[in-house]
């Protein structure tokens, strides 16, 4: 007999999340379904019972999946199955993982496996907002510990008020989209864009998305309860020798804190005498005694170099590299290193530099998503790369990793709001990160800046990005917030916290928080002191290119966009797109068109001017609407006895008849010399009221010969029934 539990969570604006476990997947450590709406996601957590023997990290892996019958959908491609992670899935993957990866104990080490997967939706709520309260459930539910219960919400601006979890349609008209994360307590996680919104607007965000997990908390914990999991498993995960953790303290602390507070600013040079330190202590172990005690040495030696170079912070306001705590390290920038590109520049700030580059495209470049409840398609690409030679290291380069996802969707957060909704180019922007050494996301948004402006797209506003740290010791009041973060700040600091945006006010933002009791107070100073680490780089940034170029590099595509009536685009692509096919092989440019709000939005790219002005004469000609008077060059399509027909718009043929071909009265069509494919200029004299049948003529564009007097035509020229001009297709 199944008996499941379930829990009911009440919204604000009426609508229910449920929470049930018991039912399904119960040989899993942990699993909860989780229904809003018609969106029904399953969570499951396992653990291996004890850890791989060496393993120092937290081996934790989280999947989530979105499966196409969800939606009712097929999967595309030849299999028609669901294949390897989209980028979107990825990226929910991230925010779950980021929430939860702090709160396991440090000395638990087993593998833990969590896998979210979405069974159903209508594409009305938004799943990935539901994923973390998912996960963090299935771990409630479970006897792993964790230090949870926490939960995700998207919190999004409409009209002035927030809205937590809005729907596909409502977070359309959002100037803020928020992804935050928190314990009952604490925020641990936040992720988002903004359209250039203030400090203050972003932490009233924060409030109201925590005051909403704290209900989701509530009600995990009363599941906790019911279901009869709040004590967690017994493990043991790493052995520690007490008095070796003492020994290593003793030895090395002082060694370890005489290097932090040299400020030595060579990131190398640095990690070198950091190594040297524990090398000399492992020097009065024998071989077989490191094997055994080598990795608790190594652990234990970690713990006294956070602990040296945070104490040299909070006591001297003293940084690894000798900078004071809101200095940002020494800028310089290039436009137009690279001939080639359409657009190129680096971004150097102390070690870490990003080598970025603009490729202007067509509508054919644009990136087609086929996620399951998402199908559109890119015109703003940004692409992250980092190799592994960036940080010194001998190894190969695989394809891209999440890391590399992740990194690149905040810069493409931080700079596609500046992009104008009516810029013809798709875009594409790639970082090639060269070194590192912390906040490589965050020069990639400069550097990105940069080479936009050296395309000469017309960016709205300069973006420039900043990595914020942290070190507070628990317990104590004392902390201080570091503005432009080594690598090694973030690694052994408590916060990173990444923010871009304008002149005019935040664009995009990332925080990761890694210690109890964050305050507002300190987010808000860590807000407005990145807003003036922000505002000292955007002076660097303009200082090297102060706004867009006016013109395109040499070599960059061209494009001209244009719209016709909506009654017009079939004849202009033609029947199996013979005419716009045709358009493009007699000219060389590429046309595209579409149909946007009631209009047909056609764009022409080329490689230069005349094949551009080509196939505008083209289509202009094709969507041209006969006036009388107009003059035209035509092509005579047909000869007949009593005239001939002349196509002089794209699918229009008039009648020039024989008397209208010249002064001369000609009593055969042959007289004329006219015959098929001849061009000729021809003036509309009349459009027939009932028929809608062209009339056309030749004669009255050359001058009429001095004495002669006009003719009559003979009646026997032009039968009555001749007097109906034809179509092309008639004949």
């Amino acid at each position: 007999m199944i008996n499941p539990i379930v829990k009911t969570i009440e919204l604000p604006d009426g609508r229910t999340i449920t929470l049930e476990t018991g039912k399904l997947a119960k040989q899993a450590d942990g699993a909860v379904t989780l229904r809003m709406g018609n969106t029904v996601l399953l969570a499951t957590v396992c653990a291996a019972k004890d850890a791989v023997p060496g393993t120092d990290f937290m081996p934790l892996q989280v999947e989530y999946k979105e499966k196409y019958s969800a939606f009712g959908r097929f999967p595309g491609g030849f299999t028609k199955r669901e294949g390897k992670a989209s980028d979107y899935e990825i990226l929910t993957c991230r925010l779950v993982d980021r929430a939860l990866r702090p709160l396991f104990p440090d000395n638990f080490h087993a593998e833990v496996y969590v896998n979210i997967i979405l069974f159903s939706a209508d594409g009305v709520d938004m799943p990935d907002a539901l994923a973390g309260l998912a996960a963090s459930a299935a771990l409630a539910v479970s006897d792993i510990p964790f230090g949870g219960p926490i939960s995700e919400v998207r919190v999004a601006r409409i009209d002035g008020k927030f809205v937590i979890d809005p729907t596909f349609e409502q977070l359309e008209q959002a100037d803020m989209d928020l992804m935050v994360a928190a314990t009952y307590e604490n925020i641990m996680m936040v992720e988002g864009e903004m359209d250039e919104v203030s400090e203050q607007d972003l932490l009233e965000a924060l409030k109201a998305a925590h005051e909403a997990i704290k209900v989701h908390c509530k009600a995990q914990m009363e599941l906790m309860e019911e279901v009869g999991s709040t004590v967690k498993r017994e493990y043991c995960h790493e052995e520690n020798d007490e008095d070796l953790r003492k020994a290593v303290h003793e030895a090395c602390y002082d060694k370890a804190y005489a290097i932090a507070q040299s400020g030595n600013k060579n990131k190398h040079e640095r990690e070198d005498a950091f190594t040297a330190i524990c090398d000399e202590f492992k020097a009065q172990f024998t071989e077989e005694e490191l094997e055994e005690k080598g990795p608790m040495i190594d652990r234990y030696y970690h713990d006294v170099e956070k602990e040296a170079m945070r104490r040299c912070i909070l006591d001297e306001g003293k940084r690894l590299d000798g900078r004071k705590t809101n200095e940002i390290r020494p800028i310089w920038c290039e436009v137009s290193p690279l001939p080639y590109p359409h657009g190129s520049a680096i971004f150097t700030r102390g070690e870490t530099q990003s080598l970025s580059t603009v490729t202007l495209g067509t509508k054919a470049d644009e990136k087609i998503v086929d996620d399951v409840l998402d199908q559109h398609k890119e015109r703003f690409l940004l692409h992250y790369n980092f190799p592994p030679f960036s940080t010194g290291e001998a190894k190969a380069q695989r394809g891209v990793g999440r890391r590399e996802i992740g990194h690149g969707h905040l810069a493409w957060r931080a700079l596609k709001g500046q992009i104008p909704a009516d810029y013809p180019y798709c875009v594409r922007v790639m970082s090639d990160i060269l070194e590192s050494n912390g906040s490589s996301s965050m020069a990639t948004v400069c550097a990105g800046t940069l080479a936009l402006m050296d395309a000469g797209v017309p960016i709205k506003n300069p973006v420039s990005g900043i990595a914020m740290g942290l070190i507070k010791n628990a317990g104590e009041d004392k902390y201080a917030v570091l503005s432009d973060i080594l690598g090694d700040e973030d690694h052994l600091g408590d916060m990173d916290f990444k923010v871009t945006g304008t002149k005019n006010g935040i664009t995009a933002t990332q925080m990761d928080i890694k210690c109890d009791g964050l305050t507002y107070d300190i987010l808000e100073k860590a807000l407005l002191q990145a807003k003036e680490g922000r505002e000292y780089i955007l002076g660097k940034l303009t200082e090297c290119i102060a706004e867009p170029r006016p013109e395109l590099k040499p070599n960059a595509p061209r494009i001209e966009t244009i719209t016709i009536p909506k009654e017009f685009i079939g004849a202009v692509i033609g029947p199996g797109g013979k005419i716009i096919q045709g358009m493009q092989e007699e000219t060389g440019a590429i046309i595209s068109i579409e149909e946007i709000d009631g209009v047909g939005r056609i764009e022409i790219a080329g490689t230069n001017k005349k094949c551009i002005d080509d196939a505008l004469r083209m289509i202009k000609s094709i969507v041209a609407i006969p006036e009388i008077g107009e003059v035209y060059t035509g092509k005579v399509r047909s000869v007949m006895p009593y005239g001939a027909f002349v196509e002089f718009l794209p699918g229009k043929d008039g009648l020039l008849h024989i008397s209208e071909i010249g002064w001369k009265r000609l009593e055969t069509i042959e007289e004329s010399g006219l015959k098929e494919g001849d061009e000729i200029q021809v003036k509309l004299m009349d459009i027939d009221p009932k028929t809608g049948k062209f009339k056309l003529s030749h004669k009255v564009l050359v001058p009429k010969p001095e004495g002669m007097a006009e003719e009559k035509p003979a009646q026997n020229h032009h039968p009555k029934r001749e007097h109906k001009p034809q179509s092309h297709k008639e004949k």
